[in-house]
């Protein structure tokens, strides 16, 4: 699942536009944002957009692991690499 800030839908445009497979959630009054600590400063330039963080959670809801997502196109298979490690694969 994803999040962001934007409107259910401006998301769906961006989802559409992507071809995503997962869902994603618009967090329009960001508290689901401050929940997982990816908002913004208020003096931050980029104030009205979360941080990229992606989250491994557990069946049991257990965050077990975070990656501060700064490249999008490779966080993929460290994600991966962490979940196999998790299972013991």
């Amino acid at each position: 699942m994803g999040a962001s800030f934007d409107t259910p839908e401006d998301n769906k445009v961006f989802a559409d536009e992507n071809s995503f497979g997962f869902s994603l959630l618009s967090d329009t009054d960001t508290r689901v944002g401050e929940m997982y600590q990816v908002k913004r400063r208020p003096d931050d330039e980029r104030a009205n957009y979360p941080l990229r963080i992606a989250y491994l959670i557990d069946p049991d809801g257990t965050i077990r692991r975070a990656h501060e997502v700064t490249d999008t196109a490779g966080f993929a298979s460290e994600v991966v690499r962490d979940l196999e490690r998790l299972q013991g694969a």
